[in-house]
Protein backbone atom coordinates (compact mmCIF):
# COMPACT_ATOMS: atom_id res chain seq x y z
CA UNK A 1 0.00 0.00 0.00
CA UNK A 2 2.81 2.44 0.81
CA UNK A 3 5.30 1.50 -1.92
CA UNK A 4 3.53 -0.42 -4.69
CA UNK A 5 5.93 -1.85 -7.24
CA UNK A 6 9.05 -0.64 -5.38
CA UNK A 7 11.72 -3.05 -4.14
CA UNK A 8 11.60 -2.29 -0.42
CA UNK A 9 10.51 -4.21 2.65
CA UNK A 10 8.61 -2.35 5.36
CA UNK A 11 9.80 -3.45 8.79
CA UNK A 12 8.05 -1.04 11.13
CA UNK A 13 5.56 1.88 11.06
CA UNK A 14 5.36 4.34 13.94
CA UNK A 15 2.77 7.09 14.36
CA UNK A 16 3.87 9.88 16.69
CA UNK A 17 2.60 13.48 16.85
CA UNK A 18 0.90 13.30 13.47
CA UNK A 19 4.08 12.09 11.70
CA UNK A 20 4.16 8.62 10.18
CA UNK A 21 7.68 7.14 10.36
CA UNK A 22 8.24 4.15 8.10
CA UNK A 23 11.26 1.87 8.65
CA UNK A 24 12.15 0.19 5.35
CA UNK A 25 14.98 -1.85 3.87
CA UNK A 26 15.97 -2.02 0.23
CA UNK A 27 15.49 -5.43 -1.41
CA UNK A 28 16.54 -4.46 -4.92
CA UNK A 29 19.17 -6.29 -6.91
CA UNK A 30 22.75 -5.03 -6.63
CA UNK A 31 23.02 -1.69 -8.34
CA UNK A 32 25.35 -0.47 -11.05
CA UNK A 33 28.18 1.96 -10.66
CA UNK A 34 27.00 5.45 -11.71
CA UNK A 35 30.34 6.04 -13.46
CA UNK A 36 31.24 2.85 -15.34
CA UNK A 37 27.81 1.14 -15.17
CA UNK A 38 29.32 -2.16 -13.99
CA UNK A 39 27.06 -4.21 -11.73
CA UNK A 40 28.31 -4.54 -8.15
CA UNK A 41 29.09 -7.84 -6.46
CA UNK A 42 30.45 -6.92 -3.00
CA UNK A 43 28.76 -4.97 -0.23
CA UNK A 44 30.89 -2.39 1.54
CA UNK A 45 28.46 -1.37 4.31
CA UNK A 46 24.92 -0.23 5.01
CA UNK A 47 23.53 3.03 6.35
CA UNK A 48 20.18 4.73 6.86
CA UNK A 49 18.75 7.55 4.72
CA UNK A 50 15.89 9.79 5.75
CA UNK A 51 13.47 10.73 2.98
CA UNK A 52 10.34 12.87 2.96
CA UNK A 53 7.47 11.07 1.27
CA UNK A 54 4.08 12.24 0.04
CA UNK A 55 1.60 12.74 2.90
CA UNK A 56 -0.82 10.01 3.82
CA UNK A 57 -4.14 11.64 4.64
CA UNK A 58 -3.40 14.40 7.13
CA UNK A 59 -0.14 12.82 8.31
CA UNK A 60 3.34 13.71 7.17
CA UNK A 61 5.32 10.64 6.07
CA UNK A 62 9.05 10.14 6.72
CA UNK A 63 10.85 7.09 5.30
CA UNK A 64 13.94 5.79 7.07
CA UNK A 65 15.43 3.71 4.32
CA UNK A 66 18.36 1.35 4.92
CA UNK A 67 20.48 1.07 1.77
CA UNK A 68 23.72 -0.67 0.86
CA UNK A 69 27.06 0.75 -0.19
CA UNK A 70 28.87 -1.36 -2.80
CA UNK A 71 32.43 -1.74 -4.01
CA UNK A 72 33.18 -0.98 -7.66
CA UNK A 73 35.42 -3.88 -8.78
CA UNK A 74 36.64 -2.20 -11.97
CA UNK A 75 40.12 -0.95 -11.14
CA UNK A 76 40.08 1.76 -13.84
CA UNK A 77 36.92 3.36 -12.40
CA UNK A 78 37.37 6.47 -10.27
CA UNK A 79 34.53 5.43 -7.93
CA UNK A 80 35.76 3.12 -5.20
CA UNK A 81 32.34 2.74 -3.59
CA UNK A 82 28.85 3.86 -4.42
CA UNK A 83 25.40 3.77 -2.83
CA UNK A 84 22.48 1.94 -4.38
CA UNK A 85 19.38 3.88 -5.44
CA UNK A 86 15.91 2.41 -5.17
CA UNK A 87 14.07 3.06 -8.46
CA UNK A 88 10.87 5.00 -7.83
CA UNK A 89 11.84 6.02 -4.31
CA UNK A 90 15.30 7.56 -3.94
CA UNK A 91 17.73 9.59 -6.02
CA UNK A 92 21.26 10.89 -5.48
CA UNK A 93 21.64 13.93 -3.22
CA UNK A 94 17.90 14.05 -2.56
CA UNK A 95 16.26 14.21 0.86
CA UNK A 96 12.81 13.58 -0.59
CA UNK A 97 11.37 10.67 -2.49
CA UNK A 98 11.09 10.67 -6.25
CA UNK A 99 7.30 10.82 -6.05
CA UNK A 100 7.33 13.82 -3.70
CA UNK A 101 9.88 15.58 -5.93
CA UNK A 102 7.55 15.03 -8.89
CA UNK A 103 4.65 16.54 -6.96
CA UNK A 104 6.69 19.57 -5.94
CA UNK A 105 8.01 20.05 -9.47
CA UNK A 106 4.50 19.99 -10.92
CA UNK A 107 3.25 22.47 -8.31
CA UNK A 108 6.20 24.78 -8.98
CA UNK A 109 5.65 24.63 -12.73
CA UNK A 110 1.99 25.56 -12.39
CA UNK A 111 2.23 28.20 -9.64
CA UNK A 112 5.83 29.43 -9.42
CA UNK A 113 7.58 30.23 -6.12
CA UNK A 114 5.54 31.93 -3.41
CA UNK A 115 2.06 30.69 -4.50
CA UNK A 116 3.45 27.14 -4.71
CA UNK A 117 4.94 27.43 -1.22
CA UNK A 118 1.57 28.58 0.16
CA UNK A 119 -0.17 25.62 -1.45
CA UNK A 120 2.47 23.22 -0.10
CA UNK A 121 1.77 24.43 3.44
CA UNK A 122 -1.92 23.69 2.93
CA UNK A 123 -1.05 20.20 1.62
CA UNK A 124 1.34 19.53 4.55
CA UNK A 125 4.37 19.41 2.25
CA UNK A 126 7.65 20.80 3.56
CA UNK A 127 8.97 23.02 0.77
CA UNK A 128 9.96 26.68 0.56
CA UNK A 129 9.94 28.85 -2.53
CA UNK A 130 13.71 28.54 -3.02
CA UNK A 131 13.58 24.75 -2.93
CA UNK A 132 10.65 24.69 -5.32
CA UNK A 133 12.39 26.93 -7.83
CA UNK A 134 15.55 24.77 -7.65
CA UNK A 135 13.47 21.82 -8.82
CA UNK A 136 12.69 23.63 -12.06
CA UNK A 137 15.19 22.87 -14.78
CA UNK A 138 15.14 24.14 -18.33
CA UNK A 139 13.62 21.50 -20.61
CA UNK A 140 15.82 19.87 -23.19
CA UNK A 141 15.30 21.17 -26.70
CA UNK A 142 15.19 18.46 -29.38
CA UNK A 143 17.98 18.42 -31.93
CA UNK A 144 15.57 18.75 -34.83
CA UNK A 145 12.71 21.15 -35.22
CA UNK A 146 9.19 19.71 -35.50
CA UNK A 147 7.77 19.14 -38.96
CA UNK A 148 5.07 21.78 -38.45
CA UNK A 149 6.53 24.69 -36.49
CA UNK A 150 4.50 27.62 -35.18
CA UNK A 151 6.17 30.92 -34.31
CA UNK A 152 4.82 34.05 -32.66
CA UNK A 153 6.02 36.87 -30.44
CA UNK A 154 5.00 37.71 -26.88
CA UNK A 155 5.79 40.69 -24.69
CA UNK A 156 8.08 40.59 -21.70
CA UNK A 157 7.13 44.24 -21.29
CA UNK A 158 4.51 45.52 -23.68
CA UNK A 159 5.89 48.08 -26.07
CA UNK A 160 9.49 47.59 -24.94
CA UNK A 161 10.88 44.06 -25.00
CA UNK A 162 9.54 40.97 -26.74
CA UNK A 163 10.39 37.30 -26.98
CA UNK A 164 9.56 34.47 -29.38
CA UNK A 165 7.70 31.27 -28.60
CA UNK A 166 8.12 28.22 -30.85
CA UNK A 167 5.38 25.58 -30.82
CA UNK A 168 5.03 22.10 -32.27
CA UNK A 169 1.67 22.57 -33.98
CA UNK A 170 1.01 18.85 -34.46
CA UNK A 171 1.70 17.95 -30.81
CA UNK A 172 0.35 21.24 -29.40
CA UNK A 173 3.30 21.87 -27.05
CA UNK A 174 6.00 24.49 -26.73
CA UNK A 175 9.40 23.58 -28.20
CA UNK A 176 11.56 26.52 -27.15
CA UNK A 177 11.47 30.17 -26.09
CA UNK A 178 13.85 32.77 -27.57
CA UNK A 179 14.94 35.89 -25.67
CA UNK A 180 14.00 38.36 -28.45
CA UNK A 181 12.04 38.58 -31.69
CA UNK A 182 14.83 39.43 -34.12
CA UNK A 183 15.18 37.50 -37.34
CA UNK A 184 18.88 36.83 -36.60
CA UNK A 185 18.12 34.92 -33.40
CA UNK A 186 15.38 32.90 -35.04
CA UNK A 187 17.56 32.15 -38.08
CA UNK A 188 20.33 30.88 -35.79
CA UNK A 189 17.83 28.60 -34.03
CA UNK A 190 16.58 27.20 -37.34
CA UNK A 191 20.17 26.56 -38.42
CA UNK A 192 20.91 24.62 -35.22
CA UNK A 193 17.59 22.73 -35.35
CA UNK A 194 16.81 21.78 -38.96
CA UNK A 195 13.80 19.77 -40.04
CA UNK A 196 10.94 22.28 -40.21
CA UNK A 197 8.89 21.69 -43.35
CA UNK A 198 5.87 23.93 -42.59
CA UNK A 199 6.10 27.16 -40.57
CA UNK A 200 2.89 28.77 -39.32
CA UNK A 201 2.91 32.48 -38.46
CA UNK A 202 0.60 35.44 -38.19
CA UNK A 203 0.46 38.28 -40.73
CA UNK A 204 3.65 39.93 -39.43
CA UNK A 205 6.51 39.41 -41.88
CA UNK A 206 9.33 40.00 -39.37
CA UNK A 207 10.36 36.33 -39.39
CA UNK A 208 10.25 35.96 -43.18
CA UNK A 209 13.93 36.89 -43.52
CA UNK A 210 14.88 34.12 -41.10
CA UNK A 211 12.81 31.60 -43.07
CA UNK A 212 14.53 32.49 -46.32
CA UNK A 213 18.02 32.33 -44.81
CA UNK A 214 17.86 29.25 -42.58
CA UNK A 215 14.93 27.23 -44.00
CA UNK A 216 14.47 28.21 -47.66
CA UNK A 217 12.57 25.00 -48.48
CA UNK A 218 10.05 25.41 -45.66
CA UNK A 219 6.52 26.41 -46.62
CA UNK A 220 5.15 29.52 -44.87
CA UNK A 221 1.49 29.45 -43.82
CA UNK A 222 -0.30 32.69 -42.89
CA UNK A 223 -2.94 32.39 -40.20
CA UNK A 224 -6.55 32.57 -41.38
CA UNK A 225 -7.86 34.27 -38.23
CA UNK A 226 -5.41 37.13 -38.71
CA UNK A 227 -6.47 37.40 -42.35
CA UNK A 228 -10.08 37.93 -41.28
CA UNK A 229 -8.94 40.39 -38.64
CA UNK A 230 -7.04 42.47 -41.21
CA UNK A 231 -10.04 42.30 -43.55
CA UNK A 232 -12.40 43.52 -40.81
CA UNK A 233 -10.04 46.44 -40.12
CA UNK A 234 -10.18 47.45 -43.80
CA UNK A 235 -13.99 47.16 -43.87
CA UNK A 236 -14.33 49.20 -40.68
CA UNK A 237 -12.07 51.91 -42.06
CA UNK A 238 -14.18 52.05 -45.23
CA UNK A 239 -17.37 52.42 -43.19
CA UNK A 240 -15.76 55.14 -41.09
CA UNK A 241 -14.73 57.13 -44.15
CA UNK A 242 -18.27 57.02 -45.60
CA UNK A 243 -20.35 57.89 -42.56
CA UNK A 244 -21.55 60.99 -44.43
CA UNK A 245 -23.28 58.70 -46.91
CA UNK A 246 -25.18 56.96 -44.13
CA UNK A 247 -26.06 60.24 -42.43
CA UNK A 248 -27.41 61.81 -45.63
CA UNK A 249 -29.46 58.72 -46.39
CA UNK A 250 -30.92 58.72 -42.88
CA UNK A 251 -31.74 62.42 -43.06
CA UNK A 252 -33.50 61.96 -46.40
CA UNK A 253 -35.68 59.16 -45.02
CA UNK A 254 -36.46 60.91 -41.75
CA UNK A 255 -40.04 62.15 -41.53
CA UNK A 256 -40.78 64.64 -38.78
CA UNK A 257 -44.12 63.95 -37.08
CA UNK A 258 -44.26 67.32 -35.31
CA UNK A 259 -45.65 70.16 -37.48
CA UNK A 260 -43.29 72.94 -38.44
CA UNK A 261 -43.31 75.48 -35.57
CA UNK A 262 -43.12 79.22 -36.01
CA UNK A 263 -39.62 80.66 -36.27
CA UNK A 264 -37.91 81.50 -33.03
CA UNK A 265 -34.81 83.56 -32.46
CA UNK A 266 -32.26 81.53 -30.51
CA UNK A 267 -28.80 82.60 -29.36
CA UNK A 268 -26.01 81.94 -31.84
CA UNK A 269 -24.73 78.39 -31.70
CA UNK A 270 -21.49 77.94 -29.81
CA UNK A 271 -19.32 74.97 -29.06
CA UNK A 272 -19.78 73.61 -25.53
CA UNK A 273 -16.75 74.08 -23.33
CA UNK A 274 -16.12 70.40 -22.81
CA UNK A 275 -12.78 68.90 -21.87
CA UNK A 276 -12.15 67.26 -25.24
CA UNK A 277 -12.91 70.46 -27.18
CA UNK A 278 -10.65 72.57 -24.97
CA UNK A 279 -7.89 69.99 -25.25
CA UNK A 280 -8.23 69.96 -29.05
CA UNK A 281 -8.04 73.76 -29.23
CA UNK A 282 -4.98 73.98 -26.97
CA UNK A 283 -3.20 71.16 -28.79
CA UNK A 284 -3.82 72.86 -32.15
CA UNK A 285 -2.35 76.12 -30.82
CA UNK A 286 0.73 74.40 -29.36
CA UNK A 287 1.50 72.45 -32.53
CA UNK A 288 1.13 75.44 -34.84
CA UNK A 289 3.20 77.64 -32.54
CA UNK A 290 6.06 75.16 -32.76
CA UNK A 291 5.58 74.83 -36.53
CA UNK A 292 6.04 78.57 -36.88
CA UNK A 293 9.41 78.15 -35.16
CA UNK A 294 10.35 75.59 -37.86
CA UNK A 295 10.24 72.56 -35.58
CA UNK A 296 10.07 69.15 -37.25
CA UNK A 297 7.18 66.75 -36.78
CA UNK A 298 9.35 64.33 -34.80
CA UNK A 299 10.60 67.09 -32.50
CA UNK A 300 7.04 68.31 -31.85
CA UNK A 301 5.90 64.73 -31.13
CA UNK A 302 8.70 64.28 -28.60
CA UNK A 303 8.07 67.68 -26.99
CA UNK A 304 4.29 67.22 -26.61
CA UNK A 305 4.44 63.44 -26.04
CA UNK A 306 2.24 62.73 -29.07
CA UNK A 307 2.36 60.34 -31.99
CA UNK A 308 3.73 61.71 -35.24
CA UNK A 309 0.52 60.83 -37.08
CA UNK A 310 -1.40 62.97 -34.58
CA UNK A 311 0.95 65.90 -35.16
CA UNK A 312 0.55 65.58 -38.95
CA UNK A 313 -3.25 65.48 -38.61
CA UNK A 314 -3.28 68.70 -36.55
CA UNK A 315 -0.88 70.28 -39.05
CA UNK A 316 -2.88 69.42 -42.17
CA UNK A 317 -6.46 69.84 -40.83
CA UNK A 318 -8.39 73.05 -40.12
CA UNK A 319 -9.34 73.85 -36.56
CA UNK A 320 -13.07 73.87 -37.33
CA UNK A 321 -12.89 70.35 -38.73
CA UNK A 322 -10.92 69.14 -35.71
CA UNK A 323 -13.43 70.69 -33.32
CA UNK A 324 -16.34 69.16 -35.21
CA UNK A 325 -14.66 65.75 -35.04
CA UNK A 326 -14.05 66.19 -31.31
CA UNK A 327 -17.69 67.17 -30.83
CA UNK A 328 -18.92 64.08 -32.64
CA UNK A 329 -16.75 61.84 -30.48
CA UNK A 330 -18.86 62.60 -27.42
CA UNK A 331 -20.74 59.43 -26.41
CA UNK A 332 -24.46 59.15 -27.06
CA UNK A 333 -26.59 58.91 -23.92
CA UNK A 334 -30.05 57.60 -23.25
CA UNK A 335 -31.46 61.04 -24.14
CA UNK A 336 -30.16 60.96 -27.73
CA UNK A 337 -33.25 59.30 -29.34
CA UNK A 338 -35.53 61.92 -27.71
CA UNK A 339 -33.57 65.07 -28.57
CA UNK A 340 -35.49 65.66 -31.82
CA UNK A 341 -38.79 65.67 -29.93
CA UNK A 342 -37.42 67.94 -27.19
CA UNK A 343 -36.05 70.43 -29.74
CA UNK A 344 -39.36 70.52 -31.60
CA UNK A 345 -41.38 71.04 -28.41
CA UNK A 346 -38.95 73.72 -27.22
CA UNK A 347 -39.22 75.63 -30.49
CA UNK A 348 -43.01 75.23 -30.63
CA UNK A 349 -43.44 76.68 -27.14
CA UNK A 350 -41.01 79.53 -27.90
CA UNK A 351 -38.83 78.32 -25.02
CA UNK A 352 -41.63 78.76 -22.45
CA UNK A 353 -41.85 75.15 -21.31
CA UNK A 354 -40.73 73.49 -18.10
CA UNK A 355 -38.27 70.63 -17.94
CA UNK A 356 -40.56 68.61 -15.69
CA UNK A 357 -43.36 68.64 -18.24
CA UNK A 358 -41.07 67.57 -21.08
CA UNK A 359 -39.57 64.91 -18.83
CA UNK A 360 -43.02 63.42 -18.22
CA UNK A 361 -43.85 63.54 -21.95
CA UNK A 362 -40.73 61.67 -23.07
CA UNK A 363 -41.01 59.31 -20.11
CA UNK A 364 -44.37 58.24 -21.50
CA UNK A 365 -42.60 57.63 -24.83
CA UNK A 366 -40.06 55.26 -23.27
CA UNK A 367 -37.37 57.48 -21.77
CA UNK A 368 -35.61 55.80 -18.82
CA UNK A 369 -33.05 58.45 -17.94
CA UNK A 370 -32.95 61.10 -15.24
CA UNK A 371 -34.80 64.41 -15.08
CA UNK A 372 -31.52 66.30 -14.68
CA UNK A 373 -30.38 65.27 -18.18
CA UNK A 374 -33.53 66.84 -19.66
CA UNK A 375 -32.95 70.07 -17.76
CA UNK A 376 -29.32 70.25 -18.92
CA UNK A 377 -30.39 69.82 -22.53
CA UNK A 378 -32.98 72.61 -22.23
CA UNK A 379 -30.36 74.89 -20.65
CA UNK A 380 -28.05 74.15 -23.58
CA UNK A 381 -30.86 75.02 -26.01
CA UNK A 382 -31.41 78.37 -24.30
CA UNK A 383 -27.65 79.10 -24.27
CA UNK A 384 -27.19 78.02 -27.89
CA UNK A 385 -24.63 75.31 -27.08
CA UNK A 386 -26.84 72.27 -27.73
CA UNK A 387 -25.55 69.72 -30.18
CA UNK A 388 -27.50 69.25 -33.41
CA UNK A 389 -29.64 66.15 -33.54
CA UNK A 390 -27.77 63.48 -35.39
CA UNK A 391 -29.36 60.78 -37.46
CA UNK A 392 -29.54 57.36 -35.89
CA UNK A 393 -26.94 55.48 -37.92
CA UNK A 394 -25.04 52.36 -36.85
CA UNK A 395 -21.39 52.67 -35.89
CA UNK A 396 -18.65 51.46 -38.28
CA UNK A 397 -17.73 48.63 -35.93
CA UNK A 398 -21.33 47.41 -35.78
CA UNK A 399 -21.64 47.52 -39.56
CA UNK A 400 -18.36 45.58 -39.82
CA UNK A 401 -19.66 42.89 -37.48
CA UNK A 402 -22.78 42.48 -39.64
CA UNK A 403 -20.71 42.21 -42.79
CA UNK A 404 -18.15 39.74 -41.41
CA UNK A 405 -20.70 37.38 -39.93
CA UNK A 406 -22.49 34.77 -42.11
CA UNK A 407 -25.85 36.04 -43.32
CA UNK A 408 -27.78 33.16 -41.75
CA UNK A 409 -26.59 34.25 -38.29
CA UNK A 410 -28.05 37.78 -38.57
CA UNK A 411 -31.42 38.62 -37.09
CA UNK A 412 -34.16 40.11 -39.25
CA UNK A 413 -33.63 43.62 -37.88
CA UNK A 414 -29.87 43.41 -38.40
CA UNK A 415 -30.37 42.21 -41.96
CA UNK A 416 -32.75 45.13 -42.65
CA UNK A 417 -30.33 47.72 -41.23
CA UNK A 418 -27.46 46.22 -43.22
CA UNK A 419 -29.61 46.46 -46.35
CA UNK A 420 -30.16 50.18 -45.64
CA UNK A 421 -26.41 50.66 -45.27
CA UNK A 422 -25.86 48.66 -48.44
CA UNK A 423 -28.20 50.99 -50.37
CA UNK A 424 -26.76 54.17 -48.87
CA UNK A 425 -23.19 54.07 -50.20
CA UNK A 426 -21.77 52.28 -53.25
CA UNK A 427 -18.29 52.04 -51.70
CA UNK A 428 -19.61 50.26 -48.62
CA UNK A 429 -21.61 48.02 -50.93
CA UNK A 430 -18.48 47.08 -52.85
CA UNK A 431 -16.52 46.52 -49.63
CA UNK A 432 -19.32 44.30 -48.32
CA UNK A 433 -19.34 42.15 -51.47
CA UNK A 434 -15.56 41.76 -51.45
CA UNK A 435 -15.44 41.01 -47.72
CA UNK A 436 -18.05 38.29 -47.97
CA UNK A 437 -16.32 36.78 -50.99
CA UNK A 438 -13.00 36.71 -49.14
CA UNK A 439 -14.60 35.27 -46.00
CA UNK A 440 -16.04 32.51 -48.18
CA UNK A 441 -12.53 31.77 -49.48
CA UNK A 442 -11.21 31.54 -45.93
CA UNK A 443 -14.00 29.39 -44.50
CA UNK A 444 -13.98 26.92 -47.37
CA UNK A 445 -10.18 27.11 -47.96
CA UNK A 446 -10.38 28.04 -51.64
CA UNK A 447 -6.88 29.36 -52.03
CA UNK A 448 -6.87 28.83 -55.79
CA UNK A 449 -9.32 31.76 -56.16
CA UNK A 450 -7.22 34.21 -54.15
CA UNK A 451 -5.39 35.82 -57.06
CA UNK A 452 -8.64 36.51 -58.89
CA UNK A 453 -10.07 38.13 -55.74
CA UNK A 454 -6.99 40.36 -55.45
CA UNK A 455 -7.38 41.51 -59.06
CA UNK A 456 -11.02 42.41 -58.53
CA UNK A 457 -10.21 44.31 -55.33
CA UNK A 458 -7.41 46.27 -56.96
CA UNK A 459 -9.68 47.40 -59.80
CA UNK A 460 -12.70 49.12 -58.24
CA UNK A 461 -12.54 48.62 -54.45
CA UNK A 462 -12.36 51.45 -51.89
CA UNK A 463 -8.90 52.57 -50.85
CA UNK A 464 -8.68 50.54 -47.59
CA UNK A 465 -9.72 47.37 -49.44
CA UNK A 466 -7.14 48.07 -52.14
CA UNK A 467 -4.49 48.41 -49.46
CA UNK A 468 -5.53 45.07 -47.97
CA UNK A 469 -5.38 43.44 -51.40
CA UNK A 470 -1.92 44.90 -52.01
CA UNK A 471 -0.74 43.53 -48.68
CA UNK A 472 -2.01 40.09 -49.70
CA UNK A 473 -0.14 40.29 -53.00
CA UNK A 474 3.13 41.01 -51.17
CA UNK A 475 2.62 37.85 -49.08
CA UNK A 476 0.87 35.82 -51.77
CA UNK A 477 2.54 32.42 -51.24
CA UNK A 478 1.99 32.33 -47.46
CA UNK A 479 -1.62 33.53 -47.75
CA UNK A 480 -2.38 31.00 -50.49
CA UNK A 481 -0.94 28.23 -48.30
CA UNK A 482 -3.04 29.46 -45.38
CA UNK A 483 -6.20 29.26 -47.53
CA UNK A 484 -5.29 25.81 -48.82
CA UNK A 485 -3.64 23.78 -46.04
CA UNK A 486 -5.34 22.82 -42.75
CA UNK A 487 -2.54 24.27 -40.59
CA UNK A 488 -2.92 27.55 -38.69
CA UNK A 489 -1.47 29.45 -35.72
CA UNK A 490 -4.40 28.77 -33.40
CA UNK A 491 -2.34 26.58 -31.06
CA UNK A 492 0.42 29.19 -31.00
CA UNK A 493 -2.00 31.96 -30.05
CA UNK A 494 -3.34 29.76 -27.26
CA UNK A 495 0.16 29.36 -25.84
CA UNK A 496 0.73 33.13 -26.10
CA UNK A 497 -2.38 33.61 -23.95
CA UNK A 498 -0.94 31.08 -21.51
CA UNK A 499 2.32 33.05 -21.38
CA UNK A 500 0.37 36.17 -20.45
CA UNK A 501 -1.33 34.28 -17.62
CA UNK A 502 2.00 33.02 -16.29
CA UNK A 503 3.57 36.48 -16.46
CA UNK A 504 0.70 38.03 -14.53
CA UNK A 505 0.90 35.30 -11.90
CA UNK A 506 4.63 36.01 -11.39
CA UNK A 507 4.14 39.81 -11.29
CA UNK A 508 6.97 40.31 -13.82
CA UNK A 509 9.67 39.33 -11.28
CA UNK A 510 10.78 36.07 -12.88
CA UNK A 511 13.93 35.67 -14.93
CA UNK A 512 13.95 34.42 -18.50
CA UNK A 513 15.12 30.97 -17.38
CA UNK A 514 12.21 30.50 -14.98
CA UNK A 515 9.67 31.84 -17.47
CA UNK A 516 11.10 29.56 -20.15
CA UNK A 517 10.79 26.56 -17.82
CA UNK A 518 7.19 27.33 -16.97
CA UNK A 519 6.24 28.06 -20.57
CA UNK A 520 7.64 24.76 -21.86
CA UNK A 521 7.60 22.35 -18.89
CA UNK A 522 9.11 18.89 -19.32
CA UNK A 523 8.14 16.52 -16.51
CA UNK A 524 10.12 13.28 -16.53
CA UNK A 525 9.35 11.57 -13.22
CA UNK A 526 8.80 7.99 -12.26
CA UNK A 527 5.67 5.99 -12.91
CA UNK A 528 4.19 6.99 -9.55
CA UNK A 529 4.51 10.72 -10.25
CA UNK A 530 1.37 12.47 -11.47
CA UNK A 531 1.91 13.41 -15.11
CA UNK A 532 2.16 17.10 -15.77
CA UNK A 533 -0.75 18.59 -17.67
CA UNK A 534 -1.41 22.02 -19.03
CA UNK A 535 -3.67 24.11 -16.81
CA UNK A 536 -7.37 24.36 -17.60
CA UNK A 537 -7.04 28.04 -18.50
CA UNK A 538 -4.33 27.23 -21.05
CA UNK A 539 -6.38 24.38 -22.53
CA UNK A 540 -9.43 26.61 -22.89
CA UNK A 541 -7.36 29.37 -24.51
CA UNK A 542 -5.82 26.89 -26.95
CA UNK A 543 -9.22 25.45 -27.90
CA UNK A 544 -10.86 28.87 -28.34
CA UNK A 545 -7.98 30.19 -30.44
CA UNK A 546 -7.88 27.04 -32.56
CA UNK A 547 -11.65 27.11 -33.17
CA UNK A 548 -11.51 30.81 -34.04
CA UNK A 549 -8.78 30.28 -36.61
CA UNK A 550 -10.42 27.22 -38.15
CA UNK A 551 -14.00 28.52 -38.32
CA UNK A 552 -13.21 32.09 -39.31
CA UNK A 553 -15.15 33.80 -36.53
CA UNK A 554 -14.98 37.57 -36.65
CA UNK A 555 -13.23 39.42 -33.83
CA UNK A 556 -13.66 43.22 -34.00
CA UNK A 557 -10.38 44.81 -34.88
CA UNK A 558 -9.00 47.92 -33.29
CA UNK A 559 -9.42 50.99 -35.47
CA UNK A 560 -6.17 52.56 -36.51
CA UNK A 561 -5.74 56.13 -37.66
CA UNK A 562 -3.54 57.07 -40.58
CA UNK A 563 -2.02 60.32 -41.59
CA UNK A 564 -3.50 60.23 -45.08
CA UNK A 565 -6.81 62.09 -45.44
CA UNK A 566 -9.84 59.81 -45.88
CA UNK A 567 -11.17 59.36 -49.37
CA UNK A 568 -14.82 59.92 -50.15
CA UNK A 569 -17.16 58.72 -52.84
CA UNK A 570 -19.34 60.92 -55.02
CA UNK A 571 -22.23 60.73 -52.56
CA UNK A 572 -20.06 61.95 -49.66
CA UNK A 573 -18.78 64.96 -51.59
CA UNK A 574 -22.11 65.88 -53.12
CA UNK A 575 -24.14 68.74 -51.67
Amino acid sequence: MLFPGIDVRVEEVNDSSGVLVVEAVSTARPGRCPNCRKQARRVHSTYQRTLDERPLGSRRVIVRLRVRRYFCDRWKCCCTTFVEQVPGLSARYRRSSTGLAGWLRSIAIELGGRPAARLCRRLRLTAGRTRLLRLLTAPAVPDRAPRVLGVDEFAFRKGCTYGTVLVDVEAGRVVDVLPDRTSETFAAWLTEHPGAEIICRDRASAYTKAFREAAPRALEVADRWHLLQNLSAAVEKTCHQHRDCLRKRAEEETVTEVPEPPPMLLPPAELPRTQIIERTRHRYEDIHRLLEKHWTVSAIARRLNLDRKTVRRFRDTDLDELLASARERRPNGVLEPFKAYLNARFTEAQGQVSGTRLFLEIQARGYRGSRQAVRKHLAALRAGTAEPVRADIPSPRKITSWIMRPRNTLTESQDQRLLQVWLACPDITRACDLARAFADLVRHQRGYLLLEWIRQAEQDAPKPMKGFAGFLRQDLDAVTAGLTLPWSSGVVEGHVNRVKTLKRAMYGRASLELLRTRISPSHEGCDSCPPHATSLVAKAAIRVSALSSSSGLHVPATRTETSSPPTACARCTST
